[in-house]
């Protein structure tokens, strides 16, 4: 071999394999496996059953990212979810009904998502909460059904339907990098709906700061129009805050949904916990309440205790006992939990309920 070709040789290796690292892409399937049993005990009536998702919602997901050189990168996230206990899929049904986006990010400048995706709601109720906000214990989902409205759940009378505000359809979001542990982002839903464009959407934004074991957030959004009520008009605001120390959490937050339709079908909620964890073992207590302004004596208050065990990073057991203390006015209905109580159980004389759960969550 010449020296002239050798030399050639030594210069195109490292421009082809910085051609190959440009070109670098991964598709990551993940899934989590979460199961639980509920024993709820009523005023006048008990239920035991199976329930899917305590700790994180049981899914199926596929994520795929492709490095496109200069701190550039695409991506996607398509992700299901599905009930463990009868095998059917969450969301109502929806193929994708956690998430479904594509987007594009720069270190420097931030990411751009579109598609079906979280809202800043969703997201501060979930990392700012003892019990997350999910279905089981004294979670931030016993916050909400102001007048039907459903701002940590998800509600189908939304803008973007299909569990807005919790989850936005049709949506642009933006969110910036990390400047000094602070941090931002915005984004919007469409209704699409005819001649809707300037009355039938979602607005979304979020700001957040994060120093050592401090870390606080503080979220707004904006749903005007729903398939029920197309003349609604919803703001929610929320904020908190948490902080490690050691061993020790203590976090908790406020949420304020202000109607500015006719009905004025407002309402609050507030929460506040402490965690604390020794080897694998995370014990945790949690106070909830609930508090529509419309009318009165329907206060929901919601005390839980519980203990998480890792067996591994990917195999947790968890258990917790919690009781709700519903007001027994005369618009109290049969009461409100972290979970949708089936047709029949309670009543507005007797609507306070004990739940104790025990479950398993599997990451893969």
């Amino acid at each position: 071999m010449s020296n002239r070709l050798r030399s050639s040789l030594f210069v195109l290796m490292p421009l082809c394999a910085a051609g190959v690292a440009h070109a670098q892409s991964s598709v990551t399937v993940y899934g989590i496996a979460d199961i639980y049993g509920q024993y709820v005990h009523g005023d006048d009536a008990t239920m035991t059953r199976l329930q899917s998702g305590g700790l994180s919602g049981s899914r199926l997901g596929f994520k795929g990212l492709e490095d496109l050189g200069g701190g550039l990168s695409a991506n996607f996230t398509l992700e299901m979810g599905i009930n463990l206990d009868d095998g059917s899929l969450g969301q109502g049904g929806l193929a994708f009904g956690r998430q479904a986006t594509v987007g594009i990010a720069d270190q420097s400048l931030g990411s751009l998502t579109l598609g079906r995706q979280y809202s800043a709601t969703y997201n501060i109720t979930d990392q700012f909460s003892m019990f997350s906000n999910g279905g089981y214990g004294a979670s931030t989902g016993v916050i909400g059904g102001f007048g039907g409205y459903e701002p940590v759940r998800g509600s189908s009378d939304s803008a973007t339907g299909a569990g807005g505000p919790a989850r936005m359809n049709n949506s642009v979001a933006y969110v910036s990098p990390s400047w000094a542990g602070f941090s931002f982002g915005a984004g919007g839903g469409f209704g699409e709906v005819i001649n809707g464009a300037g009355s039938n959407r979602l607005w979304d934004a979020f700001a957040r700061y994060t120093a050592g074991g401090f870390d606080a957030m503080l979220s707004f959004d904006d749903d005007e129009g729903g398939a029920i009520t197309p003349d609604a008009h919803r703001r929610t605001w929320t904020a908190a805050a948490k902080y490690a120390l050691a061993d020790w959490q203590v976090t908790g937050g406020y949420l304020y949904v202000d109607d500015r339709s006719g009905t004025d079908l407002s309402g609050s909620g507030a929460w506040l916990g402490m965690g604390y964890r020794f080897g694998a073992t995370l014990l945790k207590v949690q106070y909830v309440l609930n508090d529509p302004r419309n009318v009165e004596d329907v206060k929901t208050q919601a005390l839980g205790a519980g203990l998480d065990y890792s067996f591994s990073k990917r195999t947790t057991f968890y258990t917790a006992l919690t009781y709700y203390k519903n007001d027994d006015g005369p618009a109290s209905g049969a009461g409100r939990t972290a979970f949708t109580l089936p047709a029949g159980m309670g009543n507005p004389q007797a609507n306070d309920y004990t739940e104790f759960v025990t479950g398993m969550r599997h990451r893969f």
